[in-house]
């Protein structure tokens, strides 16, 4: 299934207002792990309220002993503080990358803003060498965007 595909189905479930917010982005995360080959592991974190930190919100994909991110730290640390898309083609190749399982050769992570703050992000996992393109990166933003509707 292709982004442009996928994108109406996204909004289906944002605007789903008989589920909960947390029932919905874990869906978004289902819909993304299964209908793109090489997303293996599909998650969101958020700010820990002023706390400079991100938990571990709604994912798909194997269980992960990072439910706390310090900023600065790993892939999402660093865009908690820059606020910037990290795309990484080769995780090994991360001086500050937190390794989440053996099999993860890259990683995406989006920034989500809500009123122009980084409240949060979606991280994407891929058992993939170098999968990303700039087309992922701006259907997460797309997706990410969606996602903040229903954040405020």
């Amino acid at each position: 299934m292709t982004f442009e595909q996928l994108k109406p189905l996204v909004d289906t479930i944002v605007l789903n207002t008989e589920k909960p917010v947390n029932e919905r982005l874990l869906n978004i995360c289902e819909l993304l792990e299964t209908h793109i080959p090489y997303y293996n592991w599909v998650g969101f974190y958020f700010r820990n309220g002023k706390k400079e930190e991100l938990i571990l919100g709604p994912y798909v994909g194997a269980p992960t002993d990072h439910t706390v991110i310090p900023f600065g730290k790993g892939i999402c640390g660093q865009v908690a503080v820059s606020n910037q898309n990290f795309v990484v083609p080769d995780v090994t190749a991360q001086d500050n990358y937190i390794a989440c399982s053996i099999t993860v050769k890259a990683e995406i992570v989006v920034p989500i803003f809500v009123n122009g703050e980084n409240i949060g992000q979606i991280d994407i996992d891929s058992n993939t060498p170098d999968p990303f393109t700039e087309k992922d990166e701006r259907f997460l933003e797309y997706v990410c965007a969606q996602v903040a509707t229903i954040l405020n």
